[in-house]
Order: C-alpha cells, then structure tokens, then sequence
C-alpha cells in the first residue's frame, strides 16, 4: 500500500490560469507587436544617420575645442558615458569602410547592437550573416579595401 504525505508536508500545488487571448485582443497585440518592431526599425535608421553625422565630425576635427577626443567631446555633449561614446565612434568610423552594412542599417534592417559586433570582427561570411542577423531582405557586402 503506497504511503500518502500528510497533509502538514504535502506542498500546496498552485495551477496556473492558461491565458489565451480572445481573437479580437490577439489583433490588438499583432498592432501594438507592428507598431513596435517599425518604431525599433525607425530608432535604427535614425541611429545610423546619427553615426553618419559622427563619423563626418570627427573626421572634420569637431571636437578639437578644447576635449581630447571624439569620443569625450560626445560623452560630454550628449550625457552618454565614455565607455558609449568611444564605441559609437569605433562604430561611426568603422561603417566608413562597410558600405553594405551601412545601407541595411540606415534602411533599418539592422540595430546598432548588432552592427557594433559585425563592426568588431566582419564575419567570414557577410551575406549569410545579415540575412540571419538582419532578415531575409537584408543586403549587406563588406569591402575588402
């Protein structure tokens, strides 16, 4: 005969509710979905034109009135930490030489979190990189010059 715990070292067992939107809150939830991932999209295409605008003022000398760098001259201007500010120099000045990688990040199709790592170490293959980083329509070549 299997023995039964007894109730004072039974554990309680909470079940819980199964949420299943109705079919008119799942449209609503695909909206707001849409309506994120464009904005996110929208965020992107702005990033990359804002490390376009870097990437010409630093190579102008921009930030030569008094800091020490690009880098410190935009932690400064734009209140993002030293450690941001150099990356997104790193970054600016590295796209210069990625012209695919910049189209598919100023189209959106890219985030800048990912363009940063393609810019640390261009992967051996480009094209199957961005289109499993950046989706199917995603078109990016990286110049060998």
């Amino acid at each position: 005969m299997p023995m039964n715990p007894s109730p004072a070292s039974a554990e309680p067992t909470t079940t819980l509710p199964t949420l299943v939107p109705s079919p008119p809150r799942v449209r609503d939830l695909e909206r707001l979905g849409d309506e994120i991932a464009e904005l996110s999209a929208h965020l992107d295409a702005a990033s990359a034109r804002l490390l376009g605008l870097l990437r010409e003022f630093d190579a102008r000398g921009g930030w030569n009135t008094g800091f020490g760098s690009c880098a410190e001259w935009l932690a400064w201007r734009v209140g993002m930490s030293p450690g941001a500010a150099r990356e997104h120099v790193r970054v600016a000045n590295a796209l210069n030489t990625l012209p695919g990688l910049t189209e598919a990040f100023a189209r959106g199709q890219l985030s800048y979190s990912k363009v940063r790592a393609l810019t640390v170490s261009p992967p051996r293959r480009p094209r199957r990189a961005c289109s499993r980083w950046g989706g199917a329509g995603a078109q990016c070549t990286w110049s060998t010059s």
